[in-house]
């Protein structure tokens, strides 16, 4: 038997000797199967299931024993900025001091103070610095990771955002998905004037970043401090007219009425949702929307309304969860934490911890080949020494991943 390590690549080869957390199966916690086999050919998953039932004569190919270790589907961080300028450290400080995130932006800070340094870096300047980011994630087990836009606020900016995140998935082997978030805030030269920049600059770099194939969703940020829900849906209308998938910040702060107007237009996801109701969970659960649950921002921020747990298990809401690394509110790069945040902050339990950052992430980015382990998905995988997967969310600190396959290859 042929062990993984060093730089082996092997087009069709049979892991053996595992624990599978498939994320495939409701009948068992986990989906999990004790003693499994994951046969591998082309880069996707050909068959998973318990070794004993395992066929060699219908899968003659190496066999790599690895003693008893767990696989899940590689982590998908759904919901990032980790393509940004500068930092806000000083805010943190200010906030410790006892200014509140909307004190911070209201004063001239939070997301407006990004853009400056963001439109001051060239696009080279954008993937050097967003590259150790994107590596954290990568170290922990992530496949995918979804970027979003949002801090150039003018034309050449958010197309050199949305550049420079199509150029890290050259530069590592992970997949990456750009959501066009120009609805983010308004910029200094648009102050008082939150139409107009929806109008005359939003829009406009939103048809022109997809006809440079740079858009794979369309977000916004619905919020006091941001735009209003009928601003935001002028900006839905857009991207529907040009085919593209919606996702929304909303609920963040306040109830501004986003969750209600993200599921009346099926949006793929609705995120952070903490002053969510009842009623926007039945909305949500109706419109197959994605809960993405941000314990990173809620953290930070010193947040204390929670996002409403048991009304999204009650009335059937995936819950995804992912690091909303930004250069404020979460300066979070690791999905291990994000998931032990989401149990210690929020009672979620570590199945749907994983389930989180494995096959609700991947509905929460419109990908139905990832985030289980079944025949047919693509081969993204990652191996963990660890003798549970609860233990994924258990530690804090601690990095277990024993190895990660991206399409097949390690």
């Amino acid at each position: 038997m042929k062990r993984l390590g060093g730089n082996c690549v092997t087009e069709s080869y049979v892991l053996t000797g595992v624990k599978l957390a498939t994320m495939a199966s409701s009948d068992t916690p986990y989906g999990l199967i004790e003693d499994g086999a994951v046969a591998v050919s082309d880069g996707k998953i050909v068959w998973a299931g318990a070794r004993q039932e395992l066929s060699a004569d219908n899968y003659p190919w190496t066999q790599i024993e690895l003693d008893g270790r767990l696989v899940t589907p590689g982590l998908i961080d759904c919901h990032t900025h980790i393509v940004f300028g500068g930092n806000r450290a000083m805010e943190f400080e200010m906030r410790l001091k006892g200014a509140s995130y909307e004190d911070v932006a209201r004063a001239g800070g939070g997301i407006v103070s990004t853009v400056s340094a963001t439109r001051a870096a060239s696009l080279e300047d954008l993937v050097q610095k967003a590259l150790p980011r994107l590596d954290a994630l990568i170290a922990e087990g992530a496949t995918v990771v979804e970027v979003k836009s949002g801090y150039g606020l003018d034309l050449e900016t958010e197309l050199n955002m949305l550049r420079a995140a199509r150029r890290l998935a050259d530069l590592r082997p992970v997949t990456v998905k750009t959501t066009f978030l120009g609805a983010h805030a308004t910029p200094g030269e648009y102050k008082g004037r939150d139409d107009d920049y929806i109008d005359t600059v939003c829009i406009p770099a939103l048809r022109t970043a997809h006809a440079q194939g740079l858009v794979d969703a369309v977000d916004g940020f619905c919020e006091n401090i941001a735009f209003a829900p009928a601003q935001i849906e002028r900006v839905f209308q857009a991207a529907q007219e040009l085919g593209l998938p919606l996702k929304l910040h909303a609920e963040q702060l306040s109830h501004q009425g986003g969750t209600a107007l993200a599921a009346r237009y099926g949006a793929l996801s609705v995120d952070h949702v903490e002053y969510a109701t009842e009623d926007d969970a039945r909305a949500m659960a109706a419109a197959g929307s994605v809960a993405v649950i941000l314990p990173g921002a809620y953290y930070t921020i010193r947040e204390t309304q929670a996002p409403p747990i048991d009304h999204f298990r009650a009335h059937g809401v995936p819950m995804a969860l992912a690091t909303d690394c930004n250069p404020g509110s979460s300066p979070l790069t690791s999905l291990l934490l994000t998931m032990n945040m989401g149990c210690t902050l929020f009672r979620m339990t570590p199945e749907e911890a994983l389930a989180g950052v494995t096959c609700n992430a991947a509905n929460a980015l419109g990908l139905n080949d990832r985030g289980r382990i079944a025949a047919g998905m693509r081969a993204d995988l990652a191996i963990w020494d660890v003798e549970s997967p609860a233990e994924l969310a258990y530690r804090i600190g601690f990095n277990p991943l024993y190895s990660r396959i991206y399409e097949g290859k390690r």
